[in-house]
């Protein structure tokens, strides 16, 4: 039976890393991958390290941010698809056993699993374990739970594997959407794993597969003196609890439930953030609609 073929997407820009995480890409116990790097490094730096290694797939992209990670998601061509940002790393195990997770179940959309936060030097420094157990949860539960919890536990986009077919059901334009709001700039993978997980399961892995590198040194959208757009990490949340209620993830008494937690949010935050305070109005008018219907 041959095993079905997984691209390991690697949209890039950071050097530092780099070669370090495409060898973990090429030193998967899985055969049956393509390595598609998109390079918008301003340099040819990784387009060096890429010419080294023979069957990398690379392509110079000339958008930044968000729009690479969309064309090189986009640009795979294997039935299930594995993001890996520059500067994180995969343990040898982690395509093989992601696939298997998939093939349990057509049902199975996206797949997750633990992982360790390391330092520039490859030290761990934190643990990412939000199950005590591997198993599923349907993709409306995973929209609630990250709602209701205002966290987002799946981790980030080098911790998940899912289905090409779903990503295009989804679409270009509405990956990092969420009925009227863009999330774009701030829980864009959170707005993701809820699109990618609808109408079907996602499979969380008891198993530490990636390791995400926090380095404040670097240009990364984790460190807020890199990403100009930091505060929306916070202000989203308050958001994607309104347009969960709007999409009957959650309900009316949820929401007010809540608001007591946003405001206290918000108070912390809105002289540090500029995002917060439009944010919590936003919620503020939308839960004065609902208590006076």
């Amino acid at each position: 039976m041959s095993l079905p073929k997984v691209s390991i997407v690697i949209p890039s820009y950071k050097v530092a890393h780099f070669e370090a995480c495409l060898r973990t890409a090429i030193g998967q116990t899985y055969l049956n991958t393509e390595i598609l790097v998109s390079d918008n490094c301003p340099g040819e730096d990784i387009k060096d390290i890429c010419a080294r290694f023979p069957g990398v797939i690379y392509q110079r992209n000339t958008v930044t941010r968000e729009d690479n990670v969309l064309s090189a998601l986009f640009s795979a061509k294997g039935q299930y698809i594995k993001p890996l940002f520059d500067d994180d790393l995969l343990h040898p195990f982690c395509i093989e056993r992601m696939v298997a997770a998939m093939e349990m179940s057509p049902e199975h959309q996206l797949v997750f699993s633990a992982s360790q936060v390391i330092d520039s030097d490859n030290q761990r420094t934190d643990a990412r374990r939000p199950y005590q157990a591997s198993g599923s949860l349907a993709g409306r539960d995973l929209q609630r739970s990250m709602a209701l919890g205002m966290r987002n536990f799946v981790g980030e986009f080098s911790s998940i594997m899912f289905r090409r077919d779903k990503l295009w059901a989804v679409g270009y334009k509405d990956l990092f959407r969420i009925g009227r709001h863009d999330f774009t700039r701030g829980l864009a993978d959170v707005a993701a794993y809820i699109n990618l997980a609808r109408d079907g399961l996602a499979f969380y892995l008891d198993e530490e597969l990636s390791y995400f590198r926090h380095d404040p040194r670097l240009a990364s959208n984790s460190n807020i003196n890199a990403n100009p757009h930091f505060g929306n990490c916070f202000s989203d949340y308050i958001d994607l609890l309104v347009v969960s209620h709007e999409t009957g993830a959650i309900n009316t008494e949820e929401l007010l439930a809540l608001d007591g937690q946003v405001a206290d949010v918000s108070a912390r935050l809105h002289d540090v953030f500029a995002q917060m305070a439009p944010a919590h109005q936003r919620y503020r008018n939308y839960a004065a609609t609902l208590q006076q219907a």
